[in-house]
């Protein structure tokens, strides 16, 4: 029997209000529009742990940029709605991280309600060769001192 105390991984949320711009005709949610979502609230993290990207490019020559999405729809979201993306770092590798996201609505009959869920995997790139670098350190400590996450 395993006795060890795990730490349970931290989540980040973010808000998100929907606008009619972000409806398509039926009257329900772009589908891209869960990967804006999810977007912003990874931004969001990065901003949380004091790291802005746009000083990231200036001062680090580093950029983040998706490599992978895997993403499921489980029910549509609609105008004026409440929701918000849950984020956590899955893991936490040499050159990229692997983010679970989960979009709710929120206030919904019987608690929040999954709307999409879905694993995103960022690379970290040289920001003038898109070619691969480590994440820098400063940065791989704070997200796990942060999000209780290994590598």
């Amino acid at each position: 029997m395993n006795t060890e105390n795990k730490t349970k991984a931290k989540e980040f949320s973010w808000p998100v209000r929907v606008y009619y711009e972000d409806t398509d005709s039926g009257g329900v949610v772009y589908y891209a529009n869960y990967l804006k979502f999810m977007e912003r609230a990874r931004t969001e993290l990065l901003r949380s742990l004091g790291f802005q990207q746009d000083q990231l490019q200036q001062e680090l020559d580093i950029i983040f940029a998706v490599h992978s999405a895997n993403i499921q729809y489980k029910k549509p979201a609609r105008f004026n709605d409440e929701l918000k993306v849950i984020t956590s770092i899955a893991l936490l590798g040499k050159a990229s991280i692997l983010f679970k996201q989960t979009v709710y609505l929120v206030s919904s009959p019987g608690g929040d309600e999954v709307l999409a869920e879905a694993e995103i995997k960022i690379a970290c790139l040289k920001a003038e060769s898109f070619i691969p670098k480590s994440i820098p350190a400063s940065i791989k400590e704070k997200i796990k001192k942060e999000f209780h996450c290994g590598s």
